[in-house]
């Protein structure tokens, strides 16, 4: 399964928000530097969909607020 993501880094609280079948929001507290922001991502989205960080995976926009992130 595909979704697309808007990440918003450094923000105040951790949290994600469902737009639609496949679209969400994610705020999180990490920087967008180095690659935490996307750790970050992978962690939340594993949380959510309570499975192993090592089934999701960022297919496209690792350098973009707007990701493309696969579930398997």
């Amino acid at each position: 399964m595909k979704i697309n993501l808007k990440v918003r880094p450094n923000s105040k609280q951790e949290r994600i928000e469902k737009l639609s079948e496949g679209e969400f929001v994610l705020w999180t507290r990490a920087p967008a530097r180095e690659g935490k922001a996307n750790e970050a991502v992978i962690k939340l989205l594993s949380a959510y969909f309570s499975i192993p960080k090592s089934r999701i995976n960022i297919v496209q926009g690792a350098g973009s607020k707007n990701k493309v992130v696969e579930v398997t």
